[in-house]
Protein backbone atom coordinates (compact mmCIF):
# COMPACT_ATOMS: atom_id res chain seq x y z
CA UNK A 1 0.00 0.00 0.00
CA UNK A 2 1.02 3.49 -0.78
CA UNK A 3 2.57 4.96 2.73
CA UNK A 4 0.72 8.02 1.99
CA UNK A 5 -2.72 6.31 2.34
CA UNK A 6 -1.10 4.33 5.25
CA UNK A 7 -0.39 7.36 7.11
CA UNK A 8 -4.10 8.73 6.49
CA UNK A 9 -5.39 5.47 7.34
CA UNK A 10 -3.53 5.27 10.76
CA UNK A 11 -3.89 9.27 11.47
CA UNK A 12 -7.76 8.65 11.23
CA UNK A 13 -8.25 5.34 12.96
CA UNK A 14 -6.02 7.34 15.98
CA UNK A 15 -8.57 9.87 16.05
CA UNK A 16 -7.29 12.66 14.68
CA UNK A 17 -8.47 14.76 12.19
CA UNK A 18 -8.40 14.41 8.34
CA UNK A 19 -8.53 17.33 5.82
CA UNK A 20 -10.16 17.65 1.85
CA UNK A 21 -7.15 16.33 0.47
CA UNK A 22 -6.93 13.40 2.65
CA UNK A 23 -10.42 12.72 2.05
CA UNK A 24 -9.84 12.56 -1.63
CA UNK A 25 -6.50 10.66 -1.23
CA UNK A 26 -8.44 8.07 0.64
CA UNK A 27 -10.13 7.15 -2.94
CA UNK A 28 -6.79 6.23 -4.29
CA UNK A 29 -7.12 2.87 -1.92
CA UNK A 30 -7.58 -0.17 -3.42
CA UNK A 31 -7.01 -1.88 -0.45
CA UNK A 32 -10.99 -2.26 0.61
CA UNK A 33 -10.26 -4.20 3.69
CA UNK A 34 -7.44 -1.75 4.94
CA UNK A 35 -10.20 0.87 4.61
CA UNK A 36 -12.64 -1.49 6.40
CA UNK A 37 -10.42 -2.03 8.99
CA UNK A 38 -9.66 1.35 9.97
CA UNK A 39 -12.75 2.61 9.92
CA UNK A 40 -13.94 -0.34 11.90
CA UNK A 41 -11.05 0.86 14.63
CA UNK A 42 -12.58 4.28 14.30
CA UNK A 43 -16.20 2.59 15.21
CA UNK A 44 -14.81 0.46 18.29
CA UNK A 45 -13.34 3.21 19.35
CA UNK A 46 -16.41 5.41 19.65
CA UNK A 47 -18.97 1.88 20.15
CA UNK A 48 -16.30 -0.48 22.37
CA UNK A 49 -19.87 -1.82 23.99
CA UNK A 50 -20.27 -5.45 22.72
CA UNK A 51 -23.85 -4.37 20.69
CA UNK A 52 -24.89 -3.26 17.37
CA UNK A 53 -28.34 -1.46 17.03
CA UNK A 54 -31.19 -1.30 15.02
CA UNK A 55 -34.87 0.35 15.19
CA UNK A 56 -37.92 -0.49 14.02
CA UNK A 57 -40.49 2.20 12.18
CA UNK A 58 -42.32 2.97 9.48
CA UNK A 59 -41.55 5.36 6.28
CA UNK A 60 -45.57 7.05 5.95
CA UNK A 61 -45.29 8.80 2.12
CA UNK A 62 -48.19 11.12 3.06
CA UNK A 63 -48.19 12.00 -0.12
CA UNK A 64 -46.43 11.48 -3.59
CA UNK A 65 -47.36 15.21 -5.04
CA UNK A 66 -43.70 17.20 -5.83
CA UNK A 67 -43.75 20.28 -7.90
CA UNK A 68 -39.71 19.69 -7.60
CA UNK A 69 -38.10 17.60 -10.14
CA UNK A 70 -35.65 15.30 -9.77
CA UNK A 71 -33.82 13.04 -12.29
CA UNK A 72 -33.52 10.26 -9.81
CA UNK A 73 -36.75 9.90 -8.64
CA UNK A 74 -39.24 7.31 -9.86
CA UNK A 75 -41.71 8.07 -6.91
CA UNK A 76 -43.51 11.88 -7.02
CA UNK A 77 -45.65 12.73 -9.32
CA UNK A 78 -47.29 15.99 -10.19
CA UNK A 79 -51.04 17.11 -8.93
CA UNK A 80 -53.07 16.20 -11.74
CA UNK A 81 -51.59 12.78 -12.85
CA UNK A 82 -54.47 10.19 -12.06
CA UNK A 83 -52.18 8.14 -9.08
CA UNK A 84 -51.21 11.29 -7.37
CA UNK A 85 -52.45 11.43 -3.54
CA UNK A 86 -52.51 12.30 -0.34
CA UNK A 87 -53.15 9.82 2.60
CA UNK A 88 -56.01 10.29 4.87
CA UNK A 89 -56.08 10.59 8.26
CA UNK A 90 -57.24 6.92 8.71
CA UNK A 91 -55.01 5.31 6.55
CA UNK A 92 -52.41 7.11 8.54
CA UNK A 93 -53.66 5.56 11.83
CA UNK A 94 -53.95 2.73 10.38
CA UNK A 95 -50.06 2.17 9.14
CA UNK A 96 -49.18 3.35 12.49
CA UNK A 97 -51.42 1.28 14.51
CA UNK A 98 -49.81 -1.36 12.95
CA UNK A 99 -46.56 -0.49 13.49
CA UNK A 100 -46.97 0.00 17.19
CA UNK A 101 -48.37 -3.88 17.24
CA UNK A 102 -45.05 -4.64 15.60
CA UNK A 103 -42.84 -3.09 17.79
CA UNK A 104 -42.45 0.19 16.64
CA UNK A 105 -42.11 3.46 18.16
CA UNK A 106 -41.55 5.70 15.56
CA UNK A 107 -42.54 6.84 11.82
CA UNK A 108 -40.82 8.69 8.98
CA UNK A 109 -43.29 11.06 7.29
CA UNK A 110 -42.23 12.11 3.93
CA UNK A 111 -43.72 13.81 1.04
CA UNK A 112 -42.71 15.60 -1.76
CA UNK A 113 -42.78 19.07 -2.10
CA UNK A 114 -46.64 19.77 -2.16
CA UNK A 115 -47.43 22.63 -4.32
CA UNK A 116 -50.90 24.23 -2.24
CA UNK A 117 -50.46 22.03 1.53
CA UNK A 118 -50.84 24.79 3.67
CA UNK A 119 -47.93 24.88 7.19
CA UNK A 120 -51.54 25.15 9.28
CA UNK A 121 -52.37 21.40 7.16
CA UNK A 122 -48.92 19.98 8.69
CA UNK A 123 -49.50 21.25 12.07
CA UNK A 124 -53.17 20.03 12.07
CA UNK A 125 -51.50 16.78 10.56
CA UNK A 126 -48.78 16.54 14.11
CA UNK A 127 -51.47 18.23 16.58
CA UNK A 128 -53.73 15.33 15.68
CA UNK A 129 -51.35 12.42 15.52
CA UNK A 130 -49.44 13.35 18.47
CA UNK A 131 -52.86 13.45 20.40
CA UNK A 132 -53.92 9.98 19.56
CA UNK A 133 -50.25 8.86 20.04
CA UNK A 134 -48.59 10.76 22.49
CA UNK A 135 -45.35 8.73 23.00
CA UNK A 136 -44.96 8.00 19.62
CA UNK A 137 -42.22 10.23 17.56
CA UNK A 138 -42.63 11.68 14.32
CA UNK A 139 -39.78 11.68 12.14
CA UNK A 140 -41.16 14.50 9.85
CA UNK A 141 -40.22 16.07 7.00
CA UNK A 142 -36.92 16.38 5.18
CA UNK A 143 -35.13 19.94 4.60
CA UNK A 144 -36.33 20.36 1.13
CA UNK A 145 -40.14 19.85 2.24
CA UNK A 146 -39.41 22.64 4.82
CA UNK A 147 -38.02 24.79 2.47
CA UNK A 148 -40.84 24.14 0.20
CA UNK A 149 -43.34 25.01 3.22
CA UNK A 150 -41.22 28.31 4.34
CA UNK A 151 -41.61 29.56 0.50
CA UNK A 152 -45.26 28.82 -0.24
CA UNK A 153 -46.28 30.07 3.24
CA UNK A 154 -43.59 32.93 3.05
CA UNK A 155 -42.05 32.41 6.34
CA UNK A 156 -38.86 32.28 7.58
CA UNK A 157 -37.42 28.74 7.71
CA UNK A 158 -36.74 28.97 11.85
CA UNK A 159 -40.23 30.03 12.36
CA UNK A 160 -42.01 27.15 10.03
CA UNK A 161 -40.10 24.38 12.10
CA UNK A 162 -41.07 26.37 15.78
CA UNK A 163 -44.65 25.98 14.82
CA UNK A 164 -44.04 22.53 13.44
CA UNK A 165 -42.31 21.81 16.85
CA UNK A 166 -44.76 23.08 19.18
CA UNK A 167 -47.54 21.13 17.02
CA UNK A 168 -45.51 17.23 17.89
CA UNK A 169 -42.60 17.29 15.05
CA UNK A 170 -40.39 15.46 16.87
CA UNK A 171 -37.08 14.97 14.49
CA UNK A 172 -35.89 15.64 11.46
CA UNK A 173 -34.64 13.28 8.64
CA UNK A 174 -32.04 13.66 6.67
CA UNK A 175 -33.26 13.29 3.65
CA UNK A 176 -32.81 15.30 0.34
CA UNK A 177 -29.55 15.66 0.85
CA UNK A 178 -28.14 13.76 -2.46
CA UNK A 179 -24.69 15.53 -2.69
CA UNK A 180 -24.67 19.04 -0.87
CA UNK A 181 -22.64 20.79 -4.08
CA UNK A 182 -24.53 23.15 -5.89
CA UNK A 183 -22.84 21.86 -9.41
CA UNK A 184 -24.53 18.31 -8.80
CA UNK A 185 -27.78 19.92 -7.40
CA UNK A 186 -28.67 21.71 -10.71
CA UNK A 187 -27.69 19.47 -12.49
CA UNK A 188 -29.85 16.91 -11.51
CA UNK A 189 -32.89 18.56 -9.67
CA UNK A 190 -34.60 21.85 -9.96
CA UNK A 191 -37.04 23.91 -7.61
CA UNK A 192 -35.55 22.33 -4.80
CA UNK A 193 -33.30 23.63 -1.81
CA UNK A 194 -29.87 23.82 -3.04
CA UNK A 195 -26.74 23.07 -0.20
CA UNK A 196 -26.76 26.05 2.34
CA UNK A 197 -31.05 26.00 2.28
CA UNK A 198 -30.48 22.39 3.33
CA UNK A 199 -28.07 23.12 5.62
CA UNK A 200 -30.06 25.91 6.97
CA UNK A 201 -33.13 24.38 8.11
CA UNK A 202 -30.60 21.97 9.84
CA UNK A 203 -28.90 24.54 11.93
CA UNK A 204 -32.31 26.20 12.79
CA UNK A 205 -33.79 22.88 13.88
CA UNK A 206 -30.47 21.97 15.77
CA UNK A 207 -30.42 25.47 17.11
CA UNK A 208 -34.47 24.79 18.59
CA UNK A 209 -32.96 22.15 20.69
CA UNK A 210 -33.73 19.40 17.32
CA UNK A 211 -31.93 16.81 16.40
CA UNK A 212 -31.82 15.25 13.33
CA UNK A 213 -29.91 12.42 11.14
CA UNK A 214 -27.94 13.74 7.90
CA UNK A 215 -26.98 11.41 4.18
CA UNK A 216 -25.43 11.42 1.48
CA UNK A 217 -27.01 9.89 -1.91
CA UNK A 218 -23.92 8.83 -4.33
CA UNK A 219 -22.90 6.77 -7.40
CA UNK A 220 -24.16 9.34 -10.08
CA UNK A 221 -22.90 12.31 -11.35
CA UNK A 222 -20.39 13.65 -8.35
CA UNK A 223 -17.05 13.75 -8.59
CA UNK A 224 -15.40 11.95 -5.39
CA UNK A 225 -13.58 15.29 -4.32
CA UNK A 226 -17.30 16.39 -4.13
CA UNK A 227 -18.18 13.01 -2.59
CA UNK A 228 -15.74 14.51 0.11
CA UNK A 229 -16.66 18.41 0.17
CA UNK A 230 -20.50 16.99 1.12
CA UNK A 231 -19.02 15.20 4.16
CA UNK A 232 -16.85 18.50 4.81
CA UNK A 233 -20.08 20.46 4.70
CA UNK A 234 -21.78 18.26 7.47
CA UNK A 235 -19.05 17.83 9.30
CA UNK A 236 -18.49 21.70 9.58
CA UNK A 237 -22.25 22.18 10.82
CA UNK A 238 -22.04 19.28 13.07
CA UNK A 239 -19.30 21.13 14.75
CA UNK A 240 -21.04 24.14 15.29
CA UNK A 241 -24.37 22.67 16.41
CA UNK A 242 -23.64 19.11 17.72
CA UNK A 243 -27.25 18.27 16.41
CA UNK A 244 -26.79 15.14 13.80
CA UNK A 245 -27.42 12.06 15.62
CA UNK A 246 -26.22 9.72 12.68
CA UNK A 247 -25.25 9.60 8.66
CA UNK A 248 -26.60 7.31 6.50
CA UNK A 249 -25.20 6.86 2.82
CA UNK A 250 -26.87 4.52 -0.03
CA UNK A 251 -25.89 4.21 -3.85
CA UNK A 252 -28.08 5.82 -6.68
CA UNK A 253 -31.09 3.29 -7.62
CA UNK A 254 -31.46 3.89 -11.30
CA UNK A 255 -34.99 4.26 -12.21
CA UNK A 256 -35.86 1.25 -14.55
CA UNK A 257 -36.51 3.26 -17.10
CA UNK A 258 -36.20 6.73 -18.14
CA UNK A 259 -38.76 9.58 -16.97
CA UNK A 260 -41.03 10.83 -19.98
CA UNK A 261 -38.74 12.43 -20.88
CA UNK A 262 -36.63 13.83 -18.07
CA UNK A 263 -39.52 14.63 -15.84
CA UNK A 264 -40.26 17.45 -18.87
CA UNK A 265 -36.67 18.95 -18.56
CA UNK A 266 -35.27 17.37 -22.17
CA UNK A 267 -32.21 15.84 -22.50
CA UNK A 268 -30.34 18.88 -24.03
CA UNK A 269 -27.72 19.18 -21.02
CA UNK A 270 -30.93 19.64 -18.60
CA UNK A 271 -31.51 16.53 -17.57
CA UNK A 272 -29.66 13.76 -16.32
CA UNK A 273 -30.92 10.43 -17.83
CA UNK A 274 -30.42 8.83 -14.36
CA UNK A 275 -31.44 5.17 -16.21
CA UNK A 276 -28.53 4.56 -18.11
CA UNK A 277 -26.22 5.51 -15.85
CA UNK A 278 -24.33 2.26 -14.56
CA UNK A 279 -25.09 1.36 -11.21
CA UNK A 280 -22.20 1.91 -8.11
CA UNK A 281 -21.72 -1.52 -6.76
CA UNK A 282 -21.06 -2.82 -3.20
CA UNK A 283 -17.28 -2.18 -3.63
CA UNK A 284 -18.38 1.42 -3.95
CA UNK A 285 -20.80 1.62 -0.99
CA UNK A 286 -18.10 0.19 1.11
CA UNK A 287 -15.12 2.20 0.34
CA UNK A 288 -17.89 5.39 0.50
CA UNK A 289 -19.02 4.36 3.57
CA UNK A 290 -16.14 3.23 5.28
CA UNK A 291 -14.09 6.90 4.23
CA UNK A 292 -17.52 8.72 5.50
CA UNK A 293 -16.44 6.92 9.23
CA UNK A 294 -13.17 8.41 8.97
CA UNK A 295 -13.81 11.76 8.01
CA UNK A 296 -16.39 12.56 10.12
CA UNK A 297 -14.98 12.86 13.41
CA UNK A 298 -17.79 13.95 15.08
CA UNK A 299 -20.65 12.46 13.80
CA UNK A 300 -21.39 9.52 16.78
CA UNK A 301 -23.02 6.80 14.57
CA UNK A 302 -23.62 5.86 11.03
CA UNK A 303 -26.37 3.44 9.48
CA UNK A 304 -25.92 0.82 7.22
CA UNK A 305 -28.07 1.05 4.41
CA UNK A 306 -28.99 -2.86 3.63
CA UNK A 307 -32.64 -1.65 2.11
CA UNK A 308 -30.12 -0.57 -1.03
CA UNK A 309 -27.40 -3.01 -0.70
CA UNK A 310 -29.63 -6.15 0.63
CA UNK A 311 -28.70 -8.34 3.74
CA UNK A 312 -25.00 -9.47 2.63
CA UNK A 313 -24.05 -6.22 2.26
CA UNK A 314 -25.80 -4.53 4.80
CA UNK A 315 -24.13 -6.57 7.26
CA UNK A 316 -20.92 -6.33 5.94
CA UNK A 317 -21.68 -2.31 6.46
CA UNK A 318 -20.96 -3.10 10.15
CA UNK A 319 -17.39 -4.19 9.35
CA UNK A 320 -16.82 -1.11 7.24
CA UNK A 321 -18.13 1.86 9.60
CA UNK A 322 -21.35 1.29 10.83
CA UNK A 323 -22.65 0.68 13.84
CA UNK A 324 -26.34 0.50 13.68
CA UNK A 325 -28.19 -2.08 10.91
CA UNK A 326 -31.16 0.54 10.56
CA UNK A 327 -34.73 0.42 10.46
CA UNK A 328 -36.84 -2.88 9.86
CA UNK A 329 -38.57 -0.75 7.50
CA UNK A 330 -42.34 -1.99 8.02
CA UNK A 331 -42.82 -0.09 4.64
CA UNK A 332 -40.53 2.27 2.11
CA UNK A 333 -41.71 3.41 -1.24
CA UNK A 334 -39.24 5.43 -2.62
CA UNK A 335 -36.32 2.94 -3.10
CA UNK A 336 -38.84 0.35 -4.06
CA UNK A 337 -40.52 2.60 -6.96
CA UNK A 338 -36.71 2.59 -8.68
CA UNK A 339 -36.78 -1.41 -8.80
CA UNK A 340 -34.62 -2.17 -5.90
CA UNK A 341 -36.72 -4.01 -3.14
CA UNK A 342 -34.73 -5.33 -0.57
CA UNK A 343 -37.03 -6.83 2.97
CA UNK A 344 -36.25 -8.07 5.95
CA UNK A 345 -37.27 -9.34 8.97
CA UNK A 346 -36.24 -9.06 12.20
CA UNK A 347 -35.31 -11.73 13.13
CA UNK A 348 -32.82 -11.59 9.82
CA UNK A 349 -31.82 -8.05 11.62
CA UNK A 350 -30.84 -9.33 14.84
CA UNK A 351 -29.28 -12.55 13.02
CA UNK A 352 -26.63 -10.20 11.18
CA UNK A 353 -25.69 -8.26 14.41
CA UNK A 354 -25.35 -11.85 15.67
CA UNK A 355 -23.15 -13.12 13.15
CA UNK A 356 -20.85 -10.83 13.89
CA UNK A 357 -20.54 -11.60 17.43
CA UNK A 358 -22.56 -8.63 18.84
CA UNK A 359 -25.44 -8.21 20.64
CA UNK A 360 -28.21 -6.94 18.79
CA UNK A 361 -30.26 -3.85 20.81
CA UNK A 362 -33.31 -1.71 19.46
CA UNK A 363 -33.08 1.92 19.83
CA UNK A 364 -34.99 4.92 19.35
CA UNK A 365 -34.34 7.98 16.80
CA UNK A 366 -32.12 9.41 19.62
CA UNK A 367 -29.49 6.19 19.73
CA UNK A 368 -31.11 5.81 22.94
CA UNK A 369 -31.45 1.49 23.97
CA UNK A 370 -34.75 0.59 24.56
CA UNK A 371 -35.92 -1.78 27.36
CA UNK A 372 -35.19 -5.57 26.13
Amino acid sequence: MDLTIRKILDKAAAGERLDLAEGVALFDCTDLNALGRAADAVTRRLHPEPIRTYNIDRNINYTNVCAAVCDFCAFFRKSGNADAYVLSREELYKKIDETIALGGDQALLQGGNHPSLKLEWYEDLLRDLKARYPTFNLHAFSAPEIWNFAKINKLPVRDVLQRLKSAGMGSLPGGGGEILVDRVRKAITVNKCLTDEWLDVHRAWHQLGGRSTCTMMFGHIETVAERIEHLDRLRQLQDETHGFTAFICWTLQPPASPPSPLRGRGVGGEGVDMSILPPAGSFEYLRTQAIARLYLDNVPNIQSSWVTQGLKIGQLALLFGANDMGSLMIEENVVASAGTVHYLTLEQIKNAIRELGYEPRQRNVFYELLAV
